[in-house]
């Protein structure tokens, strides 16, 4: 198909698709005359996986052309192209130097030494757990961090997930796709479960709903009965 008929199909503007070829994001497409190139499936499936990348997983465009050579290096393991994925998903940022950085530090490595996780306190996952569990000591939230054994129960299993995904894919291209996907997008449909069970879980506990559901429990007493 001609680059016109690929931003038909996915819905990505002419230039763009030429500034993600530019950028190395896209693979350029096999020239038939000097100002004409054909793409094909593979062409429109990187590009939907991109706009995907980009929209929904929140990455930049760099972090997304890193991602995509990971993935496209045959020689990368699964594992690595994971943590490739996965690093882009943090921060980046460095830590505070307080009292609330360190003792949320230790309590990170405390927490990956306790389940016995294969990962490092110098990754960048455990760098932004450990700022988010200060910010909460400093704004009064402390007691958050007794819970943090309740939320590693609950990732533990949605990584389990991921990665049983990932295991079903026969190809290894597609394998190591779905490692990008698994990891970025998977993220996003996480966050926005977690935000709908959110909703439910406090319309259940402080809602009018269980006011009333309340009332309509409690039994009638013979000072009720006429």
């Amino acid at each position: 198909m001609r680059i016109s008929e690929l931003s038909r199909s996915t819905g990505v503007p002419v230039p763009t698709i030429k500034y993600y070829v530019r950028e190395g994001l896209l693979p350029p497409g096999e020239l038939t005359s000097r100002n004409q190139a054909n793409y094909d499936e593979t062409h429109e499936r990187r590009l939907r996986l991109i706009r995907a990348l980009l929209d929904v997983g929140g990455l930049k465009v760099a972090a997304i052309a890193e991602v995509l050579g990971a993935v496209d290096d045959p020689a990368r393991p699964v594992h690595k192209v994971l943590g490739a994925a996965a690093d882009h998903l943090g921060t980046a940022q460095s830590g505070d130097d307080d009292a609330e950085s360190a003792a949320a530090g230790a309590a990170v490595a405390e927490l990956i030494a306790r389940r016995g996780w294969r990962a490092h306190g110098s990754d960048p996952a455990a760098g932004d757990l450990a700022r988010a569990l200060a910010a909460m000591e400093r704004v009064g939230h402390g007691g958050f961090w007794e819970l943090l054994d309740d939320y590693a129960d609950a990732a533990e299993l949605v990584a389990r997930a991921d990665l049983d995904y990932v295991d079903r894919r026969v190809a290894v291209d597609d394998r190591v796709e779905s490692v990008v996907i698994g990891t970025v997008l998977g993220a996003a449909v996480f966050n926005a479960l977690r935000r709908l069970a959110h909703v439910d879980a406090s319309a259940r506990l402080f809602g009018q709903d269980r006011t009333a559901d309340a009332e309509r429990e409690v039994p009638a007493t013979s000072a009720d009965t006429p």
